[in-house]
């Protein structure tokens, strides 16, 4: 059976890929570092499944995102699939944004890439196979007001993925991101139902996608075949 690795799965777009993988059969090993309780109860509904380990803590920690990957493979033999999901937003002028805010966001959305990358490519080029999809934004290709280090930390993400699909493409592993557009998560409750209405009617299918959405087409890029790597993969309904 293969195994994936997916942080940032307690709920929201993770989880809903997680439950397909699931269902495909795959081995499970899940994060979360927001809610505990969370995580345990999706560990619960996904270990009726198929065999599923949980760790709760921050993936942007060095020492516990590297400890993720290698109890991973200590545990099932191999990764066959790591998927960087865990990330946060902020909101707000870049000016009255603090170093601190700046930091958390950089650490969150792009050294947790870092670390869990690091940890698990040299697992993967002996084995010669693996895969790595790490969730994007459309604000890391084009920018968002307001969402400036989010933005940042996405474009970053997207070009370390390409640059890490040509490093690691001789080693037959394939690296891709999904550039997102706007999916019904918790991250985008901060909307009031004014503001959801405008931003909805932006998108040409005049709506936000579902976590299952976005899910099936994670599933779909990740057993895709080898070939397909560098990409940046957008799902947005048109709307960029």
């Amino acid at each position: 059976m293969k195994t994936a690795v997916i942080t940032g799965s307690s709920r929201g777009i993770g989880f809903a890929t997680a439950r397909l993988l699931a269902d495909r059969g795959w081995n499970l090993v899940i994060n979360g570092g927001h809610d505990q309780e969370a995580l345990r109860q999706a560990a619960e509904e996904l270990s009726q499944i198929t065999r599923t380990d949980a760790f709760y803590g921050d993936v942007s920690l060095e020492e516990y995102a590297c400890g993720i990957i290698n109890r991973a493979i200590d545990t099932y033999g191999q990764i066959d699939l790591l998927i960087n999901n865990a990330g946060i937003s902020h909101i707000g002028l870049l000016s009255d944004m603090s170093t601190a805010q700046w930091r958390q966001v950089m650490q969150t959305n792009l050294d947790a890439v870092f670390f869990t990358c690091r940890a698990a490519i040299p697992h993967m080029v002996r084995r010669q196979k693996g895969r790595i999809l790490n969730i994007s934004s459309v604000w890391g290709e084009v920018g968002a007001s307001c969402e400036a280090a989010y933005s940042a930390s996405k474009g970053a993400v997207n070009s370390l993925t390409r640059a890490l699909a040509k490093e690691l493409g001789p080693s037959h592993i394939s690296v891709n991101a999904i550039s997102l557009g706007v999916i019904d998560t918790a991250m985008n409750q901060c909307f009031n139902e004014e503001e959801r209405q405008a931003l909805a009617e932006e998108i040409p299918f005049g709506r936000f996608a579902s976590p299952g959405e976005a899910a099936a087409f994670c599933c779909q890029i990740a057993e895709s075949p080898e070939y397909l790597t560098g990409q940046i993969l957008r799902f947005d309904g048109g709307w960029i």
